[in-house]
């Protein structure tokens, strides 16, 4: 065992646990064990899991993104504000307002990268998991060896999961099945990107450089993706493709319901609450937010109404006083 086996040891244990009991729990309710069905489902319950551990980070890597990009222009004037200025003070200067500026909106660019880096160990777990069972070899958990020659031996449209395109030999099966789950791979990848560049940015973070990157990476992990299918089993395109499946649902719920401010995404929210009727009390309203002394704007408003159109007007603690007296 290699140190790398070691570092993801406790989370092939896990997903041996996960894989091995919901394979238990469907051949239970009747699925034929051999059946690379029931394998595909038992890695359905492993996304489910994971995700479903995943989701206030995803929601924090979603409104870190959203701010990120809308601080864009504040950003930008704190580094025309040190242009040309090389000087240590300088550089000081500005990465400290810089870090004042992110945590005043609660953004950090690493925010992002989380969810990312959290599931990279799980996928590469779950490859070595695959890899053990290709080989007729139980794994380090609830994967015996009687499990690991089902999975390996379980197929899809008479494709196993366990086989890899860079080594299918001419088999068709395998070729046509690997490359259906890259091209539906890359195109939930594609699509959930495109959610939110299109939709969840505000015409003023579409000006920044942070929104040309984001575009960048649209096009560029769904080719990475593409590129990695030839290397992979086929049950591990399956995690990765119902992983893009879930993501993109799980956005579109977030961008639905926590949209941007000043994107199309927000504009249709504001939209939909209005023919609802709710627009007026929600909190998303700019003339509900607190403005003064605890009051929101319409609430002054109602009390100049009261006050025969007079907006009443605050009363220093002075002149309290003097009354008073």
């Amino acid at each position: 065992m290699n140190i790398f086996d070691i570092i993801i040891w406790p989370l092939r244990w896990v997903i041996e646990l996960i894989l091995v009991g919901a394979h238990t729990a469907w051949t239970a309710l009747g699925l034929p064990e051999d059946s690379g069905w029931t394998w595909v489902l038992s890695i359905m319950i492993i996304v489910l899991v994971v995700r479903s551990a995943m989701i206030p980070l995803m929601v924090r890597q979603i409104k870190s993104m959203r701010g990120m990009m809308e601080l864009q222009p504040e950003l930008k004037k704190i580094q025309d504000k040190y242009k040309g200025k090389r000087d240590q003070f300088s550089q000081q200067a500005m990465q400290q307002e810089t870090m004042a500026l992110y945590k005043k909106h609660g953004s950090s660019p690493l925010s992002s990268c989380w969810p990312m880096l959290i599931q990279m160990p799980i996928f590469f777990s779950l490859y070595r998991v695959l890899n053990t069972a290709n080989h007729s070899e139980a794994g380090v958990g609830l994967m015996s060896q009687d499990h690991a020659v089902l999975l390996a031996n379980s197929e899809i449209f008479g494709a196993p999961l366990s086989s890899i395109l860079s080594q299918a030999n001419g088999n068709t099966n395998i070729i046509v099945v690997a490359i259906v789950l890259i091209v539906l791979m890359v195109g939930t990848q594609f699509f959930t990107q495109r959610q939110i560049t299109s939709q969840n940015i505000s015409e003023a973070a579409k000006a920044s450089p942070m929104f040309r990157q984001q575009q960048m990476l649209m096009y560029l992990l769904p080719l990475v993706m593409a590129v990695s299918g030839f290397m992979f089993p086929i049950g591990l395109m399956v995690y990765w493709l119902l992983t893009n499946i879930w993501t993109t649902g799980q956005q579109w719920w977030t961008i639905r319901n926590m949209p941007t401010p000043g994107s199309d995404a927000y504009k249709k929210r504001v939209e939909r609450l209005k023919e609802k009727g709710k627009w007026d009390d929600h909190p998303d309203n700019p003339a509900n937010r607190i403005v003064r002394d605890g009051k929101t704007q319409r609430q002054l408003e109602l009390e100049a109404q009261e006050n025969g159109g007079q907006r009443q007007q605050p009363v220093s603690k002075n002149r309290k006083k003097k009354k008073r007296k």
